[in-house]
């Protein structure tokens, strides 16, 4: 089978974790895996904590570790922005567990609803340019008012 990221050589990507799956909210996260990826196969895998809890310091802890993506939960937009500034690609909105992920975001398959976050609308920070607001919900009250959510 052929896998997805055999086109890049080398990738290291950060999944914040609780309870095997994914960590549902990045900013309190405790722990993530520090994984490895050549030509699509995992070869290291670090099981690591965040030093610190403030967002630009959980930012240098990934960019010093060479974090290139984080697969992640929900995030708060000073986190997504810093982030994003330090050069780490940000695919936030995703659920499951731990390794189904992994196994999804190898071969190409993290964009199936599966792993969408209970709530979320179908389009992701981070997968297939997110668009329109940014991959943010809007909610019936924000589409069209309280007619519209009765719907």
């Amino acid at each position: 089978m052929a896998r997805f990221l055999n086109f890049i050589i080398l990738m290291k990507i950060a999944v914040p974790y609780w309870q095997g799956r994914v960590s549902p909210v990045l900013d309190v996260a405790a722990r993530f895996l520090l994984i490895t990826l050549e030509q699509g196969q995992e070869t290291d895998r670090q099981d690591l904590p965040f030093e610190a809890s403030s967002p630009l310091e959980r930012v240098r802890q990934l960019s010093r570790l060479g974090a290139e993506a984080i697969i992640c939960g929900a995030l708060s937009r000073p986190l997504e922005l810093d982030l994003r500034s330090a050069g780490i690609q940000v695919i936030a909105n995703i659920c499951g567990a731990l390794e189904d992920v992994l196994s999804a975001f190898i071969n190409g398959r993290l964009n199936e609803d599966v792993y969408l976050m209970p709530g979320c609308c179908r389009r992701r920070r981070g997968l297939r340019g997110g668009g329109g607001q940014g991959g943010r919900c809007r909610t019936k009250r924000q589409k069209g008012g309280a007619r519209d959510a009765q719907r």
